[in-house]
C-alpha cells in the first residue's frame, strides 16, 4: 500500500472516504489487514501529507484510529481527547485538516465503555479525589447526562443502559457542535466538500457502528 497523493486525495469524495474507512474496519475485525511497508511510507510522506480523513476519538487505549481503520502513515489525521469532546483548539486543528489539508470526511468517533463519560456519571467521587483538571473534564459531561437519564433511574457508571444512552448522544451533541461552532467546516460540508459524521467503535467486537 502507498501513501496517498495530492492526486489520489483530489479524487477522493466524501462518501468514498466513509468506504475507505468501513472497508477498513472490515478488514480489522477480519484480521485481514493490508500488508503495508510503513519505512517506505515515510519516505513517500517526507514532503508532505494528503491524508482522506479527520477522526476525532478518545485517548483510550482500546481505540487507536489506524489499526481499527487499517491504515498507514499520511492517510488520517487522528484527533484524540477523552470523551471526544470539542473546544476551539481542536476545532482549529479541523479547519486545518479540512481548509487547508485537504481532508474530505470528519468523524467523531465514541466507543463502549468510555471511561471519561463513566467518571462523568461519577462526578461527584472524582470531586473528592483531588484531581482537579480531571475534575473540570468530567464536568463538561454534565448537561449531556442531563439530557439523557431518566427520573429517578440510578446515575451511576455501572448503569450499562444510561452509559451507552450517554455515549451515542456525546457522539451526536459533538457532531452537532462542530457543525454549529466552526462556519468554515459547515461551508465545506454546505458545498458537499466534506462529511460531518458520527461513528461508535465497541471495544468487545472491534465493530465500527455508523451513526
Amino acid at each position: 500500500m502507498k501513501a496517498h497523493t495530492y492526486e489520489t486525495q483530489s479524487t477522493i469524495t466524501p462518501d468514498k472516504a466513509i468506504q475507505f474507512l468501513k472497508e477498513g474496519n472490515d478488514r480489522f475485525i477480519n484480521n485481514m489487514k493490508y500488508n503495508r511497508n510503513l519505512l517506505t511510507q515515510v519516505e513517500d510522506t517526507r514532503e508532505g501529507q494528503w491524508p482522506f480523513a479527520t477522526i476525532l476519538s478518545c485517548i483510550d487505549s482500546r481505540t487507536t484510529v489506524e489499526h481499527i481503520f487499517d491504515q498507514g502513515l499520511g492517510d488520517i489525521f487522528s484527533i484524540r481527547i477523552a470523551g471526544n469532546f470539542v473546544n476551539q483548539d481542536i476545532l482549529g486543528s479541523m479547519e486545518f485538516a479540512c481548509n487547508v489539508a485537504g481532508s474530505k470526511l470528519i468523524v467523531v468517533l465514541g466507543h463502549s465503555k468510555c471511561g471519561a463519560l463513566k467518571g462523568g456519571l461519577d462526578a461527584h467521587s472524582i470531586k473528592d479525589s483531588g484531581l482537579d483538571n480531571l475534575s473540570s473534564m468530567v464536568d463538561k459531561f454534565e448537561d449531556k447526562i442531563q439530557a439523557v437519564i431518566k427520573e429517578d433511574e440510578d446515575r451511576s457508571s455501572k448503569n450499562a443502559c444510561l452509559l451507552n444512552r450517554l455515549n451515542l448522544h456525546n457522539i451526536e451533541h459533538t457532531v452537532h457542535e462542530i457543525k454549529n461552532l466552526s462556519p468554515a467546516l459547515q461551508a465545506l460540508s454546505d458545498e458537499g466538500k466534506i462529511k460531518i459524521v458520527g461513528a461508535n467503535y465497541d471495544v468487545e467486537t472491534g465493530v465500527v457502528s455508523w451513526l
